[in-house]
């Protein structure tokens, strides 16, 4: 029989074994044969099964709590065997840059057995790592063809600081779109093992990525009722892999990963889909989404919704890369008439950023702007939501009434699943070093032993809160259960520490006329000392909600000598009397305990008076920071170094402190100090566009760079502001303090108060909603925090708006609007943002200018709602730079690359300073004509709104066409003629040349810029595809050829 975890494994449970203890951190191994048919087990667990299976050799990143590869460990170390005959070896990489060129290595070896070059590499990572894999997975991407099948299962978890343990996509889908990678998601554990089968078979056709939610999903135990067992993987595995090496080669990849899910459907009788629509068969209102979570609720919600006559629907994106239009697009409903885009960014800043868009977004929006099947084209609207977010019922129902009524006050939406009205619910709390802190796991296990019931357990940590507490959510079910959210209508909730109800709302997840039972050790006089005892917030909640109240009494010898069977015995005593718990323990002697329990299991009589308890909210909420409980004995953390004391004793000592003379080993991006060798501008003074070129020499720095890619600045704040704030907020400049590091902000660093406030912190900047929140603690005045925390509100909406939008104030206009809010120091660095790098595109080849990088920049600048004057941060500290100034910066890959081939044509649209990209291209392609290569011709088109004005690098460009290296130059300036003309016009005037360079000889197409023109440029190009094919007397569909380009690298878009 299946297993379940203790808590720290959280993977499995099994229902014929010893009751297990959440405090014991030994995991727990699950043996291969007994994942089979209807089983126990979570995501995380079934898909290390089918990498084990069906792989070569398994490559893991796994933080120590994260658990990701413990299972596969187990059975390497016991020695089970794979579909090879042999233990799959496994492979530990440490969390770092270039931890993947292990893998590559072996992928690549001269050593490598090549008769095994049709077996599988696995990875399995959490999301947090796949920055540093980078490099590995786009020389992979590149060599794929000379490469065995990969495939990546990714848990999609990081920690960020107060918001916990966060489940992040945007990595995973960032990568898969910049790298061409595929990426299919798990909806939960009922379909995890299917996913993990069928990315490993997607792999047979391109590096695959399958991600899944790794904080909840991966580690919630529940039964799934169709788990495959090993040979069957193996088998499956086997014939489908067959499958896919014989499908039609005239077919694009896209083809052929819809042919394979066929097959893959066929086989197992499923009917997955690279996009799947659940609602209203005429919904208006049509919500896309990406992630575990997000898929389940949303399903269920819609279903709850539509049930109710609303015209709702939901599409899962399963399969995001490749994204196949002509697959999203028949799934929609033709009656719809508003898409939104249900997109994960990384934080709450990025939410009110409105130039930051979704990932998902942008493809949801092509797809839509560019089919020609529309009656009357929907709108599609990016929704956004940070990776911390928490997901509910309730929150996606809101998600619906947002986009379908025009109310914007509309009352709160509570909605419940009608899956859960049949389920049992149960939450258990308690501090995680509590002997009894096992008793809800070992519940859920014996509920298990029901064979007709669906038992889902799911333990949470907050190691912030009384030392480290520990939540439990037991769901009982006669249907599969899947409710990936916390518990929040408990029928019983059971506290094992009295102290939890005085720090945490834990009744706010009590049904109403539920049961609450607490652990109260001592009592005398029960009423009385429940009076006492009980904070006036939980007292005034057990009136208003109508809870039965229990105390229990555990300071009794024979109870405290079996904490966790008493708290067993409690439970199951208000939660199912008619249960005979001793039968349930079958072959352990409880008779003690059961004569023991009536005398200190008490009902306690609820006052009507508690209702006028007078309540003030509990001080902490609940936030999951850790997959385990808080090791006590760890040993003492680092010298954290706050002066110049501890400074010396961590250079003096340095085997004792661990101190490391390596030039900052523990950042992940590398940086360079360079300097300004010439700033200019390109537009007059007088001109309101402030456009420079500046001009940077690389020295010794190391610095080297590819055409089109971009250097990432790392700027300063105006020291004049900084230290005009230093001086307000009364701090000394010379002080030490530790900061965010400004290269990699999960990593601190050391620095003076001024140099901190100067590089690291974003002091100037913009501040977000949740710094309101923050904030707001810190306020001694009564009115100010009253204002305060209104602007962190719902109802304070407009007025934050204002303040962000009109006023656009920054974080120290708020602190001397509000001076009694006046954090310390530290505080004040936990709660602003760090400063990050802004990066711009590469206007020079290195090639050409070795010892050089050039950049072009716009000033952005603007007047705020007080009439002061405004400057970008990165563009103001670019634009002041003085020759010989130290500048600190890295570089960013980008899409912008040139073709393999030197005489492929080059077609180019460039408006204002997107041309950045194209004079590196053509300062290239001019070298290789000086040096007397053949050449491809070259087309440029640039936009701006004047010529005398804004014709950026126009003598370069009339040179380099005097020279026959620039082929035609289409120059569209808006405004210097009644009619307006823009870069399309001009490509239209030119459809000739575009069709010999673009279609006859094989060109590329780059745009770089806003994206407005993206649509009207594309049209052009389609038109010219469609003229094309005329002349050769052939049909062809132009969008689906511009899909074809853009997979051959041949279609480029930078926009912004």
């Amino acid at each position: 029989m299946p297993r379940l975890p203790s808590s720290t494994s959280a993977a499995h449970f099994d229902i014929t074994g010893d009751i297990p203890s959440v405090t014991s951190r030994v995991k727990m191994s699950v043996p291969l044969s007994a994942l089979a048919g209807p089983a126990y087990a979570s995501a995380q667990l079934l898909v290390q099964q089918t990498a084990y299976q069906v792989s070569d050799k398994i490559w893991s990143i796994s933080p120590e709590t994260f658990d990701l590869d413990s299972a596969v460990q187990e059975w390497a170390k016991a020695g089970e065997k794979n579909a090879q005959g042999k233990p799959t070896p496994i492979v530990p990489l440490q969390t770092r840059a270039g931890a993947g060129t292990l893998a590559l290595g072996y992928i690549f070896s001269k050593d490598f057995d090549l008769s095994k070059r049709h077996v599988p590499q696995t990875l399995l990572a959490p999301s947090l790592s796949l920055r540093h894999l980078r490099g590995a997975l786009d020389q992979l991407s590149l060599l794929y063809r000379l490469s065995s099948p990969f495939v990546a299962h990714v848990a999609a978890a990081d920690y960020a600081g107060s918001d916990g343990l966060i489940a992040d996509y945007e990595p995973a889908l960032q990568l898969a779109e910049e790298l061409g990678l595929g990426l299919i998601a798990s909806t939960s554990a009922h379909d995890a093992q299917h996913t993990a089968l069928l990315a490993t078979l997607l792999a047979q056709l391109l590096p695959t990525l399958h991600v899944y939610d790794g904080v909840r999903t991966a580690r919630e135990s529940l039964k799934v009722l169709d788990v495959l067992p090993a040979a069957g993987i193996a088998d499956l595995h086997a014939r489908l892999a067959r499958a896919a090496s014989t499908l039609n080669k005239r077919l694009d990849t896209a083809g052929k990963v819809i042919e394979l899910l066929r097959l893959f459907n066929a086989e197992l009788g499923t009917s997955y889909a690279p996009f799947e629509y659940h609602g209203h068969g005429a919904a208006e209102t049509v919500l896309v989404v990406f992630g575990s979570i997000e898929a389940q609720l949303a399903k269920q919600v819609v279903a709850s919704l539509a049930a109710q006559g609303q015209r709702v629907g939901v599409v899962n994106v399963r399969l995001y890369r490749p994204f196949v239009e002509e697959a999203f697009l028949e799934v929609l409903p033709r009656s719809v008439r508003r898409i939104a885009v249900f997109g994960q960014v990384r934080d709450a800043v990025a939410v009110e950023d409105p130039s930051v868009q979704s990932v998902l977004y942008s493809d949801v929006l092509t797809a839509v702007t560019f089919a020609d099947s529309w009656s009357h084209e929907p709108a599609v609207v990016d929704v956004k939501y940070a990776a911390s977010a928490e997901h509910t019922p309730s929150s996606i129902a809101a998600v619906f009434q947002h986009l379908t009524t025009k109310n914007d006050q509309a009352d709160a939406v509570v909605l419940s699943l009608p899956a859960l009205e049949q389920a049992r619910q149960y939450a258990f709390w308690d501090v995680d070093n509590s002997p009894a802190a096992g008793a809800a796991a070992a519940i859920g296990k014996l509920l298990a032993r029901d064979q007709t019931s669906n038992v889902a357990v799911h333990a949470q940590y907050d190691n912030l809160v009384q030392g480290g507490v520990v939540r439990t959510d037991v769901r009982v079910s006669e249907k599969p259960v899947e409710a990936p959210f916390a518990v929040e209508e408990a029928d019983v909730i059971f506290v094992g520490e009295e102290k939890l109800l005085k720090d945490l709302d834990i009744l706010k997840s009590s049904k109403a006329g539920g049961k609450l039972i607490i652990k109260l050790p001592g009592l005398k006089d029960v009423a009385a000392d429940a009076e006492k005892r009980l904070p006036a917030q939980a007292r005034r909640k057990i009136q208003q909600k109508g809870l039965e109240l229990y105390a229990f009494d555990s300071a009794v010898p024979s109870l405290e000598k079996n904490a966790e069977l008493a708290a067993i015995l409690a439970f199951f005593q208000v939660a199912q009397p008619d249960q005979d718990a001793a039968k349930l323990l079958d072959g352990q002697d409880v008779s003690e305990l059961l004569a023991a329990l009536p005398a200190s299991l008490h009902k306690v009589e609820v006052p009507a008076a508690w209702v006028e308890a007078d309540a003030t909210a509990p001080a902490h909420v609940f936030k999951a920071n850790s997959f385990v409980a808080f090791q006590k004995d760890e040993p003492e953390p680092a010298l954290a170094v706050n002066s110049w004391e501890e400074a010396a004793k961590g250079l003096v000592f340095k085997e004792a402190y661990s101190t490391q003379a390596a030039l900052r080993p523990d950042l992940t991006v590398k940086t360079y100090t360079i300097r300004v060798k010439e700033n200019r501008r390109l537009t007059p003074t007088t001109y309101d566009r402030n456009i420079f070129h500046i001009e940077f020499d690389l020295g010794d720095s190391g610095l080297t760079y590819n055409i089109g890619e971009a250097l990432g600045i790392h700027a300063d704040n105006d020291p004049e502001q900084v230290l005009e704030f230093i001086k307000w907020y009364g701090l000394d400049a010379d002080a030490l303090v530790q900061v965010p590091s400004r290269e990699d902000p999960a990593v601190a660093e050391t620095r003076t108060v001024y140099q901190a406030l100067v590089q690291n912190v974003d002091i100037l900047g913009k501040p977000p909603k949740r710094f309101f929140e923050a904030l707001a603690e810190f306020a001694t005045d009564a009115e100010e925090r009253k204002k305060i925390e209104f602007l962190a509100s719902k109802e304070g909406a407009d007025e934050f708006k204002r303040l962000s939008e009109v006023d656009t104030v920054t974080y120290v206009d708020i602190l001397q609007m509000f001076p009694s809010a006046h954090p310390a120091l530290p505080d004040l660095v936990r709660i602003v943002a760090p400063l990050k790098r802004r990066e711009y595109s590469i206007a020079s080849a290195q090639a050409v200018t070795p010892n050089s990088v050039t950049l072009m920049i716009v000033v952005v600048n603007w007047v705020d709602g007080r009439g002061r004057k405004r400057l970008g941060h990165a563009t103001r500290y670019l634009s002041g730079l003085k020759p010989g100034a130290l500048v600190t910066a890295s570089v960013k890959p980008s899409v912008m690359k040139l073709p393999a081939r030197d005489t492929a044509p080059l077609i180019m649209a460039g408006l204002g300073t997107g041309l950045a990209p194209f004079r590196a291209f053509v300062q290239y392609r001019a070298m290789q004509k000086a040096q007397g290569k053949e050449i491809g011709s070259i087309l440029l088109y640039l936009g701006s709104r004047h010529q005398r004005e804004e014709y950026l690098y126009g003598e370069e460009w009339e040179a380099y066409l005097d020279a026959g290296v620039i082929t035609l130059l289409g120059a569209a300036f808006s405004r210097d003629q009644p009619q307006k003309i823009y870069i399309q016009d001009r490509m239209r005037q030119t459809m000739p040349e575009i069709v010999k360079a673009y279609i006859k000889e094989g060109g590329s197409f780059y745009l770089c810029g806003p994206t407005w023109p993206v649509p009207d440029v594309q049209a052009v190009l389609e038109e010219a595809i469609a003229i094309e094919a005329k002349e050769r007397g052939v049909k062809v569909e132009p969008r689906k050829e511009i899909e074809r380009l853009k997979e051959d690298g041949r279609y480029v878009l930078e926009v912004y």
